[in-house]
């Protein structure tokens, strides 16, 4: 038997204010995402926004719906709108914000689902993703890489784009 251990590089600003400009508004549109959010079931808003090679930004948050599992989360379907509006660019980063059932700002993370499908487009792009999520009191946490989040991922044989 070998014993072995997961470091996970991450790292943390205390708000908004610290952040660079550019993901300071990739994390200013996930915030405003939320607000349109399809949540009467967990009344648990998420929004989420990407940010492509060519400076794009997409949006997108939850979709329930009462035939669960039928909804989305709000990372894939902004991952999957700029996948469709735009096949060519590489995400390059994606930031997640939550608000809770009295609409204040709340701690969001991927879920494993979509950080499987953001180990898809790291592999199919060929880069690492930025990933920003906000947490309590308004700090936020930014890993480089979807391994951080999911180090034992579903791994494929699948080239990046040329």
């Amino acid at each position: 038997m070998t014993n072995r251990q997961i470091v996970i590089d991450y790292s943390e600003y205390e708000g908004l204010q610290e952040l660079p400009a550019e993901s300071r508004k990739l994390m200013d549109a996930a915030i405003a995402a939320t607000e349109t959010a399809y949540a009467p079931y967990s009344n648990f808003h998420v929004g989420a926004a990407v940010l492509l090679a060519d400076g794009t930004m997409v949006t997108g948050s939850n979709q329930e719906n009462a035939a669960y599992p039928s909804g989305l989360c709000a990372e894939r379907t902004a991952l999957f709108s700029a996948s469709a509006q735009k096949p060519t660019q590489a995400v390059t980063a994606l930031a997640v914000a939550g608000r809770d059932q009295k609409g204040r700002l709340t701690e969001a993370s991927p879920c494993g689902a979509c950080r499987q499908v953001l180990a898809e487009y790291e592999t199919r792009y060929g880069n690492k993703v930025a990933i920003y999520t906000l947490l309590e009191g308004g700090r936020i946490r930014r890993v480089e890489g979807v391994k951080n989040l999911l180090p034992f991922l579903f791994e494929t044989d699948l080239k990046p784009l040329a």
